[in-house]
């Protein structure tokens, strides 16, 4: 299922009050110049990465999320080696080529991060931005011989759009596995890369961000189900393939990721304004 635009629709809820006039409702922004439209990417990058601490998806130096530049977009900013994700501001990310070469910064970059992200953005032209962590869930379900399965309304926005990298050779530091990992995600918004996480990918920071969070529920919950379905001696009750893919049509599509996005920027961009530094 290849992304499409962000849509300002939402599908569960009203457009119009009582009286028939319109209700306002959060959309994607536009902007005046490319400056603009970097500094809010930047932003949001980074109030990515804080959120990905206080969901505890930090990891040491593991984990990485990357945004296209609007102005060069084959190349794209992403964080710093070695730097705490709760302490990442705007002037703190680092710009890469397709190479993995440096542009703009002057602090190293993850080779992982490089051999992944370059190769997912370099297949995928419609992806703005991509986002992997070692979430502890994740990992945990990537070592199992299944997937990620319809036992949640939740879980359904991955009906059909996750893929399974089932090599696991190390640490991922070779381009030629990067563009492995890249055709395994083929045209979907998610990949389980075995032993190893989850990656997710989107038309905004907001919504590949968001898609790592869910999923990473998802896996919590899986893993919880069937934990308290072993002691009940029956396995967890499946969703059925069409109210999955009802439910897909409505919590799966690109807007929906990014709009889930938009109370946890609210919040971390209030609380937290040094992320536009």
């Amino acid at each position: 299922m290849t992304i499409t635009p962000a849509v300002p629709v939402v599908a569960n809820a009203a457009s119009t009050d009582a009286m028939g006039r319109p209700l306002d409702v959060a959309r994607p922004p536009v902007f005046a110049t490319v400056a603009e439209e970097r500094a809010h990417r930047k932003a949001k990058l980074a109030g990515a990465f804080r959120m990905f601490s206080k969901a505890g998806l930090d990891e040491g130096v593991a984990g990485h999320i990357t945004v296209r530049d609007p102005e060069e977009p084959d190349t794209f900013w992403v964080n710093p080696f070695g730097m705490h994700f709760s302490m990442i501001r705007s002037s703190d990310l680092v710009r890469v080529n397709e190479e993995g070469r440096v542009v703009e910064g002057g602090r190293m970059v993850n080779g992982a991060a490089v051999a992944i992200h370059c190769a997912v953005h370099a297949a995928r032209p419609d992806v703005l931005a991509a986002a992997h962590a070692h979430g502890p869930a994740g990992k945990t379900l990537s070592s199992l011989e299944m997937s990620v399965e319809m036992l949640t309304q939740d879980a359904c926005a991955f009906y059909n759009d996750l893929g399974v990298y089932d090599d696991f050779t190390g640490v991922v530091l070779d381009a030629e596995e990067g563009r492995r990992i890249a055709g395994a995600l083929g045209t979907r918004k998610a990949v389980m890369l075995r032993n190893h996480g989850m990656l997710t990918v989107g038309t905004s920071v907001d919504s590949a961000a968001w898609w790592f969070l869910t999923l990473e529920r998802t896996a919590q919950c899986q893993l919880d189900a069937y934990a308290a379905a072993a002691g009940l001696g029956k396995p967890p009750r499946q969703v059925s393939p069409d109210a999955a893919e009802q439910t897909y049509g409505v919590v799966g599509y690109e807007f929906v990721g990014w709009f889930q996005f938009q109370p946890i920027w609210e919040r971390i961009s209030r609380d937290q304004p040094d992320i536009f530094d």
